[in-house]
């Protein structure tokens, strides 16, 4: 069941929404040549807990982490470490999420650890692309179809895979609620879009190849099949009779 939220429950996915934000960003300035994975999660983590929210991921299904810390071939899921180094030209993906009085905030950025190789520059570019043409298609009256296209089309145009095993999603009281939202589709189908709906649009773009595998030692990391980067971009987004708002931003 798709959940309309009310002008009241806007408002607190906007500071949820903020606070995720400004986490993200934090962990976004830890990623350095010679940090550790870690470094980034104790920045997201102080963060939401200074901004007085509580961490979406930690916990959820299990997860360990407040945030999720993807590396190069990893898509998402990537759980943070101290052993794990992050090197000069690295691509690195975090998503956090952050609960503000029982709503939630999600969202996603890949950025480049010093200086990456030209393709790789181009996917991050292409990738953040991909999400702002699909807020862009989130207008009232729209379709799901619309969203999914819009990622695709621009994401194939320029070379590039589409992860299609793992989409966007409602989200609200719970971190994931009905509808699904992929990265793919047929513009003018699916769900209709109503004012009042909030969803979290995350392409998740391959520099080749639309197939990943999951890790079986740890059971969360999402890898291209490729073995070939990836990157990932994220917003909380409400559905409103003027078009659509992000809410995960200051």
């Amino acid at each position: 069941m798709i959940v309309l939220k009310t002008s009241r429950e806007l408002e607190l996915m906007r500071e949820a929404g903020r606070i995720s934000h400004l986490a993200l960003m934090a962990g976004v300035k830890a990623v350095q040549p010679g940090n550790t994975t870690m470094d980034v999660e104790r920045a997201v983590r102080q963060t939401i807990a200074a901004l007085g929210g509580k961490p979406a991921f930690l916990g959820y299904g299990g997860f360990p982490a407040a945030a999720c810390v993807s590396v190069n071939e990893e898509v998402i899921h990537g759980i943070p470490s101290k052993r794990r180094r992050i090197q000069e030209g690295d691509i690195v993906s975090i998503d956090t999420g952050a609960i503000y009085k029982g709503f939630y905030g999600d969202n996603a950025f890949t950025v480049a650890a010093g200086a990456t190789s030209d393709r790789c520059r181009e996917l991050l570019e292409v990738t953040q692309k991909c999400l702002e043409l699909a807020i862009q298609a989130a207008q009232p009256g729209n379709r799901l179809g619309d969203i999914g296209s819009a990622v695709e089309q621009y994401a194939r145009s320029h070379g590039f895979g589409v992860v299609k095993e793992y989409v966007g999603h409602g989200i609200g009281s719970q971190m994931h609620q009905e509808p699904e939202v992929p990265n793919y589709g047929k513009a003018g189908h699916g769900q209709r879009l109503r004012p009042g709906m909030t969803l979290a649009i995350e392409p998740m773009i391959n520099l080749r190849g639309d197939d990943v595998v999951k890790d079986s030692r740890d059971g969360w990391t999402i890898r291209t099949a490729t073995g070939t980067p990836s990157a990932h971009f994220e917003n909380t987004v409400a559905i409103t009779e003027n078009g659509p708002v992000i809410l995960t931003r200051p």
